[in-house]
């Protein structure tokens, strides 16, 4: 039965049930060594049973750490961001960590401002998902505190990066198309300064040239990675006459755009235009038709930035397991 008078329940008295000393339930709680599997199942049974609480404030005070992680988003209300910063929450709250989360709405000069705000809350550590910050600015914050940056490559002594194959994914997705018999295949592209959003423009460009497809640049459209900017290419691209029976969309959000300007003229998917998108948001699997598309593994990219930040901060981790991109076929393709 637990204890109800769990405001009274001391560590000490978590280690005399548990038949460890205070140091190891300590240890235990604040994830800052490795405690057998045996001990760490003995721990976690006592604390439930005593329903005991640790005083996080006095923790942070103890340690010189204030228990939090700092995340710089993009959007609070993108399906993208959201997944990931699910992912860096659930490797992270174990340890006792909580996130103070703000966006930089792909702004340099936000995202900048934001950090500087994280940093003056005294965050433990800055996880930072893309964006148009410098690689110097990540590197001046890096001085200050521990950083992960995902979606670029920075090296520095307290910064750790990664990204994912966006041109092998774009390549992936093109490819599919030209095996269901697709020749004339317009892009609508990201932004012209995002790095993700070149890297897939070129695995277009030089997977139809890998099959003698001349890249028609009347075929390619300019995008933002929102609904919006898929619907007005879209019309663009039927406002200028042009011949195509595919497109591919540079994210999930452009395809849901593109989708709806092709309703609109009653255009069927996929039986006139097939479509291909690229992130695997979760509501690509609910849309009409459902939509094939690049998956981009976003929760396992959370979890690895968190488990990066928790052994920066000190904390044994695993190694890094990231599952590659790979295509998800639906509905949304028909052979030709």
């Amino acid at each position: 039965m637990k204890n109800d008078e769990s405001s009274t329940t001391t560590l000490n008295q978590v280690a005399q049930a548990a038949g460890v000393s205070p140091a190891t339930v300590s240890r235990f709680l604040n994830g800052t060594a490795k405690v057998a599997d045996e001990k760490r199942r003995t721990i976690e049974r006592v604390i439930e049973e005593l329903n005991y609480k640790p005083n996080r404030l006095a923790q942070s005070l103890k340690m010189g750490s204030t228990r939090t992680i700092g995340v710089l988003t993009q959007s609070l209300e993108s399906g993208y961001f959201n997944r990931a910063m699910v992912g860096i929450e659930d490797a992270v709250k174990a340890s006792g960590y909580a996130l103070l989360i703000m966006s930089g709405h792909w702004h340099a000069d936000e995202e900048a401002e934001r950090v500087e705000l994280l940093i003056a809350r005294r965050v433990d550590g800055v996880a930072i998902l893309t964006g148009n910050m410098s690689d110097s600015q990540i590197l001046d914050f890096s001085r200050r505190v521990p950083i992960v940056a995902f979606g670029r490559k920075v090296a520095g002594e307290r910064v750790l990066s990664f990204g994912l194959d966006n041109y092998r994914g774009a390549c992936e997705a093109v490819e599919f198309l030209v095996e269901q018999g697709h020749r004339r295949i317009a892009m609508i592209t990201g932004p012209a300064d995002h790095e993700d959003a070149r890297a897939r423009l070129a695995g277009y460009c030089d997977t139809l040239a890998r099959h003698k497809i001349e890249v028609d640049k009347g075929l390619i459209v300019p995008g933002d990675f929102q609904e919006s900017g898929g619907l007005l290419a879209v019309n663009q691209l039927l406002a200028s006459n042009q011949r195509f029976t595919a497109i591919f969309a540079s994210n999930d959000l452009t395809a849901y755009g593109a989708r709806l300007a092709l309703y609109r003229r009653s255009i069927r998917v996929p039986d006139d235009i097939s479509i291909v998108g690229f992130d695997d948001l979760h509501s690509s699997m609910y849309t009409t038709p459902p939509l094939t598309t690049v998956r981009q593994p976003l929760y396992e990219v959370g979890t690895n930035i968190g488990r990066m930040m928790l052994g920066m901060l000190g904390h044994e981790q695993p190694e890094m397991d990231m599952p590659a991109l790979s295509l998800i076929v639906r509905e949304s393709v028909r052979r030709i």
